[in-house]
This record gives C-alpha cells, structure tokens and sequence, in this order.
C-alpha cells in the first residue's frame, strides 16, 4: 500500500509541473554568447551610423543656412557698392586682394597702405567716424590696442572655420588671423665678411660694440613689429631688464625705420648690416635677387605676429565690410599672398602653403608662449617706457615720414 501512495505522489508532481508549463533551460553555449555579442555589436553600430547620419544632415542643414547668409550678405554688400581698404601688409599684396575683391563682386574699393600703429593713431583720432571700412594685414599688438579701445566692430564670420585654431582670432570676435610670422635678423654677409664680423646668433649678440651704427629696427611710434620686439624682450626678460636691454641696443642702432618691413629693405643694398623683423620679409627681398642676405632665427628664442583683418566700428559700409572678413578668411584671398612677395606661414585649413616658407628654412620650433593677453594691456605703458629709457623720440634717427 505504501509503494502505491509513493507511486501516486510521484505520478502527481511529474502532472503537476507539466501542468505549469515547467519546462527544462537549454543549456547556454559559446556559440549563443557569441550570437548576442554580434547581435548587440551590430546594435551599436547602427547607432552610431544613425548618429553620423543625423551629425552630417547637421552639418549640411548648417553649411547651407550658412551658403544663404553668405549669399544675402553679398547682395547686401553689392547695394552698399563701394568699400575703403586700410592696410598694413605689403602693398603689392594689399592692392592685389582689394583688386580680387572688386573682381569677385563688383563693389568699388578703395585702399591705403600704413604702418599698424599708424592705422590705430588714425582710428582713435577719428573716434568712431571711421573714413576706412576694413583693417587688412599686419601685427595684432595694434589690433589688440584697438579693441581695448573699442574701436572694432565683433562680427561672428561663417569663414572663421577655416582657421587652425581659436588663437588666431580674438576671443569677442573683433579681429581674425590670416597669416603668421616669424620675428628675427636679416643679415647682409658680404658686408659681414668685409667687416671681418661674424653674424649674430642671439638678442644679446646684437649689443656688441662691433655692431655699432649697423644695425635697423622699425619705430614702435608707427610700426607693430617693433612693438611686438618690445613685448618680446619684456616677455623674455622682465620689463625691467628689458628697457636696459634697449638702451644699450639702442647703442648700435643706425636708424630706426618708419614700417616693420624697412630695414628688411636695407640690408641687401648694404644700407645696413643687420635688420630686425619678419623674415617672410627677407624672404621677398632674397627673391628680389639679394642672395647675399641671410636669414636668422634667434637662438635664445623669439616670438611671432599675427596678421589680421578686422572691421572698423561705425564705418559707413558695413555689409561690404563683413563680405571682405569672409572673403580674407578665404583661399580666394589668402592664396594670392604667395603670387605678391608675401611668404607667411597661413593659419586658414583650406589655404595653400607657400612652399618658401619651408625652403628658407623657416619654421615655429623656436618661438615663445607669447602673452597675447599682457601685449594688449600694457603695450602703451611699455612703448612709453622704451622712449623713456632711450631718452627721446625726436632723434633724427626715427623716421615717420
């Protein structure tokens, strides 16, 4: 009888768990493992094509919203119908980007070539009357001064994605970078040679007495570039040991030239030995057939401009005036550099780098972290120092005309 109940009591369970749909796992392999890896693999991976797909209809929603601002902002400009040219790279390049400009779109312009200093003295005398429109090339130090001035006028650039980076322009939009280049010496070796001299390595070098009376630099009262080598030496040295450093260069100073390109000029016709500024400018002239310049990148270290364009707060054609923003920050403009004696290196992606750059030997290894930011906020004091040290501004020597 007890063998029947255990009998009946199994019989039972086995109903019962039938009943309840209970049912046996089938046991997981690594083929299933491998099956849910790929399937989820292939999940992931049609999301992220989905995510692309949506970052590149962005980008063509963008660029197209872009196209049409572009194309509204040259009829605007066409009807303004004229525009005034300020520029302060060198006038065979200015006069050939203006000349584009016109070409491109058909509106009237206008161009003079001054120093960026000069250009910043006539703006702030004009106080926010403007009789140019636009701001084309040279060193930022000026720019930087203007802006704290608030002399500029911001504008948000569709273009200004062409740049290599957020340092080449200013961080509220007042001024854009198109170039760049590197501060140092030309020297002219024949003259060296029959002066049984050897040419100078370092800033320090240029204070040997061997070198008195052969050596240019521009004026800091209308050039950038010399204000740029006084922020230099201050960055280098300390303000204080810098204005001593000046005056004992000022020692061997023949002539302190009007523009930043000046004594670039002088040193292949032996009107000086040595030349301090931008050795793109050496660059031109050694092309001019001046074989006999050398060009030198400080030892000790050096630093580099930032050649700009920007818009004049107040100017009265301020459609044409953002056309030429996009228009600099464009191959259209930039590319042409190359074709008209200007060999900065370009800080736009989708430019051509002119191959003379690299030829001359030139490069960006040896330059300093460059305090932008204290060459803004203190520039006026500083060049106001380096008189005062030197004694005088009224020396023959300085030229402004």
């Amino acid at each position: 009888m007890k063998k029947k109940l255990a009998l009946l009591l199994a019989c039972s369970m086995v109903m019962g768990l039938t009943a309840c749909g209970g049912k046996t796992e089938a046991p997981t392999t690594a083929a299933t493992t491998a099956a849910e890896t790929k399937a989820e693999a292939k999940t992931e991976e049609a999301k992220k094509e989905e995510t692309k797909a949506e970052e590149t209809k962005a980008e063509e929603a963008k660029s197209e919203a872009a196209s049409g601002d572009l194309d509204a902002l040259i009829e605007a400009a066409k009807a303004e119908g004229e525009l005034t040219v300020y520029g302060s790279c060198e006038e065979e390049y200015l006069s050939a980007a203006c000349k584009n400009f016109e070409t491109l779109y058909g509106i009237k312009t206008k161009y003079q070539r001054l120093s960026t200093s000069e250009v910043y003295t006539k703006i702030s005398e004009e106080a926010g009357k403007p009789s140019a429109d636009v701001w084309f090339g040279g060193t930022t130090d000026p720019y930087n001064e203007a802006v704290a001035k608030d002399l500029l006028e911001p504008y948000e650039a569709v273009n200004a994605v062409n740049l290599i980076g957020d340092q080449y322009k200013d961080a509220t939009n007042c001024w854009y970078g198109i170039y760049k280049g590197i501060l140092g010496f030309m020297v002219n070796t024949e003259e060296l040679d029959r002066l049984g001299l050897e040419a100078p390595k370092t800033w320090d070098d240029l204070l040997k007495e061997e070198y008195k009376g052969l050596i240019m630099l521009s004026n800091p009262n209308t050039a950038g570039t010399a204000k740029l080598v006084i922020n230099t030496m201050v960055q280098m040295k300390g303000h204080d040991e810098a204005m001593e450093y000046f005056k004992k260069l000022d020692q061997n100073i023949a002539q302190y030239t009007k523009s930043g390109s000046g004594p670039s000029k002088m040193v292949g016709p032996g009107e000086c030995v040595i030349g301090i500024g931008f050795l793109h400018d050496g660059i031109y002239q050694i092309l001019q057939g001046y074989d006999n310049i050398e060009l030198i990148v400080p030892e000790d270290g050096t630093s580099f401009e930032v050649g700009a364009t920007a818009i004049f707060k107040g100017c009265t054609h301020p459609n044409a005036a953002k056309l030429w923003i996009e228009y600099a920050l464009s191959p259209d403009c930039v590319d042409h550099a190359k074709e008209n004696g200007s060999y900065q290196f370009l800080v736009l992606k989708n430019a051509t780098q002119p191959e003379e750059a690299t030829q001359f030997g030139l490069d960006m290894n040896n330059t300093i972290d460059y305090d932008f930011e204290d060459a803004k906020n203190n520039i006026a004091k500083y060049v106001e120092d380096f008189f005062n040290a030197l004694g005088s501004s009224n020396d023959d020597r300085f030229k402004t005309e």
